[in-house]
């Protein structure tokens, strides 16, 4: 599940079957947020559905939310926040090794993955621990040297227990990323683009209607 906008105040909440590529439950927001969320996932049940696991994007609170439903957090957007922090191009060798190392989540398995961050991490401790000396500063306790990528890195550790869900639980068909209901989603942009101008009632007509005789 996950969300799209077209502007800041017109969103699109989708839940979808990753087995079929059907969407299950849809609804238009002006943020989103947990609660709603939920709301989608109580309406499954109530419906008859039963749920195997679900695939986020990693919005903070949801997977206590969900709970006791596995989760799966996406590896791609787990790869897109690493790069907002460390760019496409970083300029020091710990930060293009993580980012080379994220590159290839979606590519290598549990085992390999945890221990090559394991290692890197032995490696790059001192950088990714590294305060500021800087006298002029009256901060107690200094700002770390490079924030960004501690900010990475915690981000990778933080999140690693959800980034293998599908890996640990074979028999729930989980994928690894939402990247089939982000096809969905460009599909919809593509052609709600083409009738620029229209109102947005008449846009989430359109878009139910599409919803409902592709997906």
């Amino acid at each position: 599940m996950d969300t799209t906008y077209w502007g800041r105040n017109f969103g699109l909440m989708v839940i979808e079957d990753a087995l079929r590529g059907v969407v299950l439950w849809h609804k238009y927001v002006r943020h989103e947020t947990v609660a709603q969320y939920v709301k989608g996932i109580e309406w499954l049940k109530d419906n008859g559905f039963r749920i195997y696991g679900i695939v986020i994007d990693g919005m903070k609170g949801l997977p206590q939310a969900l709970k006791p439903i596995p989760v799966q957090m996406c590896q791609f957007h787990q790869m897109l926040i690493v790069r907002r922090y460390l760019t496409q191009n970083p300029d020091i060798e710990a930060s293009q090794e993580l980012l080379n190392l994220i590159n290839i989540i979606a590519k290598t398995d549990k085992e390999s993955f945890c221990a090559a961050f394991n290692e890197w991490y032995e490696k790059y401790r001192d950088v990714v621990n590294e305060r500021v000396h800087d006298k002029r500063i009256k901060r107690v306790t200094p700002p770390y040297m490079r924030p960004k990528l501690r900010s990475a890195y915690l981000s990778i550790k933080r999140n690693m227990p959800l980034l293998w869900t599908f890996y640990d639980h074979p028999e729930t068909g989980l994928p690894n990323t939402n990247n089939a209901l982000e096809a969905v989603f460009s599909d919809l942009k593509t052609k709600v683009r083409v009738l620029r101008g229209i109102s947005r009632e008449n846009r989430k007509k359109l878009i139910d209607e599409y919803l409902k005789r592709h997906y």
